[in-house]
C-alpha cells in the first residue's frame, strides 16, 4: 500500500512538474542546440567570469544621450517618477582615459599622441587648399561610409575621416550601469509603453497588419488562438533570416521583462524586491514572502502558459535563441579584440592590463561553446537578393535603435538604448566576416573593421543582460518549485 502510496505521489510530481511554463527543455528552432547545453554554459562557467568582468570601469561608464527627442510621435517624459531617473556622474567621477579618449584610440600610446588636428588647423594635412564645399563634402562621405555598416544610431558623435571628431558635450552624459542605476520595475507601463513595443513588432518586423500578434496592444489580455495560429503560420512561412530578426525582437522582450520580473518595485510601498540583488534595510522592512510572492506573480504574468495562451514558453525559447546569437557575436569578433594595440583604456595601465586578459578569457570561452549557432545558413540565396534582404534588416532595426527615444521613463531608455545598441553591434559583427578576417596582423595597418568603444560597452554589456536573464531562470525555477 505505501509503495502504491509513493508511486501515486511520484507520478503528480512528474505532472506539477512538467505543467512549470518556465522548464523550457530540449532543442531550440533555426538551431541545432538545446536549452540545457545553454543553461550549464552559462550559469556554471560563463555567468562568474562576465560579471567580473563588466564591473571594471571600462565597462560600468556609458556615454548616452537621453534628451533627443522622439522622431515619430509626441512623446511624454515620465521624468517626475522617481524610480525612472538616471543618475549621471560628474566629470571627476570618470576615469580619464574614458572621459578624453577618442574614436579607435584604445592603447595609451595613442591617447599620448596629440589628434590630426592638433598638428593642423585645417582638415586635410596633404592638401591645405581645400575648399570649406570639398571639407563639408568629406565629412558627409565618411558619415554615410561609417553609417553605412551601423545597426543603431550612436549618440552624438560624428567622425571626419578619422583625422578628428566633433561631440557634442552638452547633449552626452556619462552615467553608472551599476550600482546607481540599476535595470528594474520603475512603475512605467501602460499605453504609453505598450506604443513602444507595439511600434516595434508591427512596424519593423516585416509583419503585415492583417496578421495579428498573440498579445494583444494596451492590454494584458491574450487574443483568440485562431489568430495565434495564424501568427505563426505567417510566422514560419517567413525565409530563416526575418523569422530569426522577429525572435531576436521577441528574445530582447522576454529578457527585459525577466528583469523588470526579478527586481520589482512595489507601487504601494515603493520598496525594492530581488531575488539576486536587495539592500539589507529593503530586507528588513519587507517580508521575504511577500517580495517573494509578487515577483512570481509578475513573471507568471508575463510568461505563464495560460496567461498568455501559450506565447510565455515561446518568448522565453527566443531568449535562448538571443543568447545563442550574441554569444555568436563575440566568437565571431575575437580576432579583433586579440590585436595587441587595443586595450581596454581607462589610463590605469595595470588594470587596463588586466581587464583586457579578463576579456580575452570570456571570449576564448565563449569560443569553446560546442554548439554555436551557424550564421552560413543566413543570407545563403542569390547574391543580390541576400543584399537586399540583408540591408532591409539593417534598417529595420536602425529603425528600432531610434523607437528608444520616445522611451518616457529615462532609466528605461537608457537601459533600452544600451541593449538594443548591444544587439545592434551584435549584428555588425555578424554580418561583417570577411573585414574581420581581412583584420591584419601588423599594428601598423588601420583594420577596415572597427568598433567603437561605445559598441563594445554596449556589446558586453547587453550581452551581460542576456546571460543574467537565463540564471535569473534559475531562480525563478527555484521559486515555482517551492509553490508546488
Amino acid at each position: 500500500m505505501k509503495l502504491v502510496i509513493l508511486l501515486l505521489f511520484l507520478q503528480l510530481f512528474r505532472s506539477a512538474d512538467s505543467k512549470c511554463f518556465c522548464q523550457v527543455t530540449g532543442d531550440l528552432d533555426d538551431c541545432t542546440c538545446d536549452v540545457e547545453t545553454i543553461d550549464g554554459f552559462n550559469n556554471d562557467q560563463l555567468f562568474p567570469k562576465l560579471q567580473t568582468l563588466l564591473e571594471s570601469d571600462y565597462f560600468r561608464f556609458y556615454k548616452v544621450n537621453l534628451n533627443k527627442p522622439c522622431p515619430f510621435w509626441t512623446a511624454y517624459s515620465q521624468c517626475g517618477l522617481r524610480d525612472c531617473a538616471v543618475k549621471p556622474c560628474s566629470p571627476n567621477e570618470v576615469p580619464e582615459g574614458i572621459r578624453s579618449s577618442s574614436h579607435n584610440k584604445y592603447s595609451a600610446d595613442a591617447n599620448a599622441q596629440p589628434d590630426e588636428c592638433e598638428k593642423t588647423n585645417l582638415l586635410g594635412a596633404v592638401d591645405v587648399s581645400l575648399s570649406e564645399e570639398t571639407k563639408e563634402a568629406l565629412l558627409d562621405w565618411n558619415k554615410y561610409d561609417d553609417e553605412a555598416e551601423r545597426f543603431c544610431v550612436v549618440d552624438g558623435t560624428v567622425y571626419i575621416h578619422y583625422l578628428t571628431k566633433v561631440i557634442n558635450e552638452q547633449a552626452n552624459l556619462y552615467v553608472y550601469m551599476f550600482p546607481y542605476n540599476p535595470e528594474r520595475f520603475t512603475g512605467y507601463r501602460g499605453a504609453e509603453a505598450w506604443q513602444i513595443w507595439n511600434s516595434i513588432y508591427e512596424e519593423n518586423c516585416f509583419k503585415p497588419y492583417t496578421v495579428k500578434r498573440p498579445l494583444l496592444p494596451n492590454t494584458f489580455h491574450s487574443s483568440s488562438g485562431s489568430e495565434a495560429r495564424t501568427f505563426y503560420s505567417w510566422l514560419e512561412g517567413q525565409c530563416v533570416e526575418k523569422r530569426a530578426f522577429y525572435r531576436l525582437i521577441s528574445g530582447l522582450h522576454a529578457s527585459i521583462n525577466i528583469h523588470l520580473s526579478a527586481r520589482y518595485l512595489l507601487e504601494a510601498s515603493q520598496i525594492l524586491v530581488s531575488t539576486l540583488v536587495a539592500d539589507a534595510k529593503e530586507i528588513k522592512e519587507q517580508p521575504f514572502c511577500r517580495r517573494k510572492a509578487r515577483i512570481v506573480s509578475e513573471f507568471r504574468q508575463r510568461f505563464d502558459s495560460d496567461l498568455t495562451a501559450g506565447e510565455g514558453p515561446k518568448r522565453l525559447r527566443n531568449l535562448y535563441f538571443l543568447y545563442l546569437i550574441e554569444l555568436r557575436a563575440l566568437t565571431k569578433a575575437l580576432p579583433f579584440f586579440k590585436q595587441p594595440a587595443l586595450q581596454l583604456y581607462t589610463g590605469r595601465p595595470e588594470e587596463d592590463r588586466k581587464h583586457k586578459e579578463l576579456l580575452l578569457e570570456v571570449l576564448q570561452l565563449a569560443r569553446s561553446f560546442p554548439l554555436h549557432f551557424d550564421e552560413t545558413s543566413l543570407f545563403a540565396g542569390d547574391e543580390k537578393e541576400a543584399a537586399k534582404l540583408k540591408e532591409d534588416i539593417r534598417l529595420a532595426f536602425l529603425n528600432i535603435s531610434r523607437i528608444m527615444d520616445c522611451v518616457g521613463c529615462f532609466k528605461c531608455r537608457l537601459w533600452g538604448k544600451l541593449q538594443t545598441q548591444g544587439l545592434g553591434t551584435a549584428l555588425k559583427i555578424l554580418f561583417s566576416e570577411r573585414q574581420i578576417e581581412a583584420i591584419p596582423t601588423s599594428s601598423d595597418q588601420r583594420p577596415s573593421f572597427q568598433l567603437s568603444r561605445q559598441e563594445i560597452v554596449s556589446l558586453l554589456n547587453a550581452f551581460g543582460r542576456i546571460s543574467t536573464s537565463i540564471r535569473e531562470l534559475k531562480t525563478f525555477r527555484s521559486l515555482l518549485a517551492e509553490e508546488r
